[in-house]
């Protein structure tokens, strides 16, 4: 099992790989076993990339944070039970998907809403879009969705350094 020492900064978690059981500290969580660990390496190389931006575990899989604003929540869900329409519509015959949930607004929150797999609209939260992630996922899109969840949930001095960054034309892009 893989550790993450929870520090008083989040943005400071130490992974601790090789540290025996019996050896951890006492102030560690267990990583959530469940989500893939491809998708979970992509969406982490995404969101910690971020200024400000920290992991935690949420109450079901793991979710990043700027601030106190969760900007994308990754987990595995029973999509047959969920409360959205759209989601049961995507479900595979076991049910479990790993569904990543991220913001969005304005005319590409009601694009990605009303385009159906992938991608659906939540119950709650007017400006959540949730994406059921499976093999073919794209990841250069995913990128650009969470840079945006990201600008949606950030202060607007950290949104304006990362549209800055991702310009084209500018040094980092």
């Amino acid at each position: 099992m893989t550790l993450r020492r929870q520090s008083t900064d989040p943005a400071h978690d130490v992974p601790m790989d090789d540290v025996p059981m019996d050896d951890a500290p006492t102030d560690v969580v267990p990583l959530d076993d469940e989500i893939p660990p491809d998708a979970l390496a992509h969406l982490r190389a995404v969101c910690l990339s971020f200024p400000d931006a920290y992991e935690e575990p949420a109450w079901t899989g793991i979710r990043w944070r700027v601030r106190t604003r969760t900007f994308a929540h990754v987990y595995r869900t029973d999509l047959t039970r969920s409360s959205a329409p759209a989601a049961r519509a995507m479900t595979t015959t076991a049910g479990l998907s790993t569904t990543l949930t991220f913001r969005s607004h304005g005319e590409e929150f009601e694009a990605l809403t009303s385009a159906g797999a992938p991608f659906f609209q939540l119950s709650w939260g007017a400006n959540v879009v949730g994406m059921r992630l499976d093999g073919t996922t794209a990841w250069d899109e995913v990128r650009e969705l969470l840079t945006e969840s990201y600008c949606v949930q950030a202060p607007k001095r950290l949104a304006a350094r990362v549209l800055t960054e991702t310009r084209p034309g500018s040094a980092e892009a």
